[in-house]
């Protein structure tokens, strides 16, 4: 006898399936603006603590999903996650981000760099996202997500965030060679981390280039795009048919450009109309967002008139619905609610 189960609204979408409403999830939408978070995070004050313990980044990516049944349900987690796995030590501070022990400046740390073994250096992960696949089933669509070559190098070559990039720049433009070589080791690692996530239960992955949003598009063409273009290339090779998306931070500029990554959907931020993106991706890439966060700060009324505005303009096939980036942590736990509840109950608006 064949069981038959109900595919997940997000996964129709990814198909381009023609849809009443669009799936609906939100970047960082379990996190700081969520009181049980806040609670949870004075019990387990490490962000790695409450990331790699399986049964608390467990009930943390659960959060949002037990307070609003959103579409997707996304690992908690953070990009520099695998570092650790190559070599590279970090730790992420509370407020501040990551922070990379011994940042990489010589071909010396290039070269000691060793590949990925997530089964070795990531158990926690498939803990994580079989049991989100047992708990959502065929309700939501459970998302696994990684750091994107670029945005990582610059975290390890910086040795934490950074507002001009001067170093990894100044690497790129006096030791290509050196940078390259480095983008490469991060990008098949990074391809054998989707796979191990897929393999682990994730349905749909999201790569997060971050700070490729501050090349000019002639270096986002040489230090970017073909490291992304690796990535998804390897991981469609063995896994064809997992959806995978791609973020970039302030990709008005790029968006021609992300269309070549190889991603099946590009995310789109607020500083783009999203007829206008349509327009420029095409009609053979789905597409992701694009509320401004800051939109969730407004009424009711401006919520929903801003949501119905996006729908329309991104047509009834291939688009999930979502900020264009995460949502930001002082934002009432109530407006996300209305959000979701809005968006669920869109229907007939194209």
């Amino acid at each position: 006898m064949v069981v038959s189960s109900t595919v997940p609204h997000l996964l129709r979408a990814t198909r381009g399936e023609a849809l009443e409403r669009p799936p609906v999830w939100m970047m960082r939408q379990a996190g700081r603006y969520m009181k049980a978070y806040r609670q949870l995070r004075e019990k387990y004050p490490s962000f790695r603590q409450r990331s790699e313990i399986p049964e608390v980044a467990i009930e943390i990516s659960l959060q949002p999903w037990k307070a609003f049944q959103p579409d997707g349900v996304i690992m908690f987690s953070d990009i520099v996650t695998p570092l650790p796995g190559l070599g590279i030590e970090m730790d992420i501070a509370e407020g501040k981000g990551p922070v990379i022990t011994s940042p990489i400046r010589t071909q010396a740390q290039v070269d000691q760099l060793y590949p990925l073994e997530p089964e070795e250096s990531l158990p926690f992960i498939k803990t994580i996202l079989q049991t989100l696949r047992q708990e959502v089933g065929d309700q939501s669509t459970v998302l696994g997500f990684v750091g994107a070559p670029w945005t990582l190098a610059a975290y390890s070559i910086e040795g934490k965030g950074s507002k001009t990039y001067s170093t990894i720049k100044s690497m790129a433009f006096s030791e290509p060679s050196m940078l390259h070589q480095f983008l490469g080791k991060i990008a098949d690692s990074i391809a054998t981390y989707i796979c191990y996530q897929i393999d682990c239960g994730a349905q749909v992955v999201q790569m997060f280039d971050s700070w490729a949003g501050q090349l000019s598009p002639q270096d986002y063409e040489t230090f970017a795009l073909p490291y992304q273009q690796r990535v998804f290339k390897k991981v469609k090779e063995t896994h064809p048919d997992t959806p995978l998306i791609l973020l970039v931070t302030g990709s008005g500029g790029l968006l021609e450009k992300m269309a070549k990554s190889g991603a099946d959907i590009i995310t789109v931020d607020w500083s783009v109309d999203m007829a206008d993106a349509r327009r420029r991706l095409g009609t053979n890439l789905g597409v992701q967002g694009n509320l401004d966060p800051g939109v969730l700060y407004g009424s009711k009324e401006f919520i929903r008139d801003r949501i119905i505005d996006t729908v329309r303009k991104a047509g009834n096939q291939g688009h999930i619905l979502n900020l264009g980036h995460g949502v930001l942590p002082d934002t009432p736990e109530e407006n996300v609610a209305y959000f979701f509840e809005t968006a669920k109950n869109l229907s007939g608006i194209h």
